[in-house]
């Protein structure tokens, strides 16, 4: 089914996504057969429920690649290898390419350029690991129905397996396209997948690097990273982590003067957004309590190296999107 029905019933509850579920494992094994199939696995919501699905599927048919491009949220990496290697005995190739990808990013800071030399390059890994493994049929992706939405209303770049060489023939699995985000995570629930992943936020493709605004450097990456992850424990500590669509911090290229330890200093600002939404085609604003962005923008100020000031974005979407690039 290449396009969500126009009559097709929201999944909310886990009669539906069990429907959806045992639809979509029949559907795998007639396509798959007995082929291997291969995974880009970010560790996000999609391709976490992707692999979950193959697997109940096909088992170990399906061999999961992990690639970290080093623009990954704090702890990320370790939990992509504990839940799917440890947890889940799943098919699972790990990949720190950090180096790689940062040498290229170096000095970009047009926007859709960088999220094409992220694309590009992580093709470029992928495809090595691939050639690296026999026998691969084909090629699974965690596509929803807001990507294609948006890519075919020129919002959104969206890359896909049309970027991969030519050499390698791939037929496409899209088991979650015609399904909204709210919908995915009902169906992650279903198929048992733990909390921690089910209810994680999205996160874009790029990764930090739409939030490390302009051209990308290491120590404002590290920033990027460090601060996200306050915000992320401030928000789990409180109480707001499941009830917050999407909440990061953005660090742009702009620094102001500051005084720490009794001195003046040049330093770049953090930006928190917290928005939420059901299907990310709009978005509105939560309302952080004061107590608590006191105590963000304390810690954020005191233990992220090179951060004056922390402000927090009002801007809705639209006209606003959600990422900051």
């Amino acid at each position: 089914m290449d396009r969500r029905p126009e009559n097709m019933e929201r999944i909310t509850t886990p009669a539906l996504a069990q429907a959806f579920i045992d639809q979509q494992i029949a559907d795998l094994r007639a396509q798959i057969g007995d082929k291997k199939v291969l995974l880009a696995l970010s560790g996000g919501v999609d391709s976490s429920v992707v692999a979950a699905l193959l697997i109940k599927a096909v088992g170990k048919q399906l061999v999961c690649v992990h690639v970290n491009h080093g623009l990954l949220r704090k702890g990320e990496p370790e939990q992509v290898i504990e839940v799917f290697r440890n947890q889940m005995n799943a098919n699972l190739v790990y990949v720190d390419a950090t180096d790689r990808f940062l040498d290229k990013l170096a000095g970009v800071s047009e926007p859709e350029k960088k999220r094409k030399i992220i694309g590009g390059e992580f093709i470029e890994v992928f495809a090595e690991e691939a050639r690296k493994l026999d026998g691969i049929d084909f090629l699974a992706q965690g596509t929803i129905w807001p990507d294609i939405l948006e890519s075919e209303k020129g919002i959104k770049a969206h890359h896909n397996a049309g970027g991969l060489p030519e050499d390698m023939k791939f037929q496409l699995v899209e088991p979650v396209k015609i399904l909204f985000k709210d919908e995915v995570r009902v169906v992650g629930k279903q198929l048992g997948l733990p909390d921690g992943m089910v209810y994680r936020q999205p996160f874009p493709g790029p990764g930090l690097g739409v939030r490390c605004t302009g051209a990308i450097t290491r120590d404002r990456l590290e920033a990027v990273r460090e601060s996200d992850a306050i915000l992320r424990e401030e928000f789990a500590k409180s109480g707001l982590a499941g009830k917050v669509w999407q909440y990061f911090t953005a660090i742009p290229d702009l620094k102001s003067v500051g005084i720490k330890d009794g001195k003046r200093v040049d330093e770049w600002c953090a930006i928190i957004r917290a928005v939420n939404t059901t299907d990310a085609m709009t978005a509105t604003i939560e309302p952080i309590p004061y107590e608590l962005l006191n105590r963000i923008v304390s810690r954020i100020t005191t233990e992220v190296k090179g951060i004056n000031r922390v402000l927090y974005d009002l801007t809705p979407k639209p006209t606003g999107t959600i990422e900051w690039e």
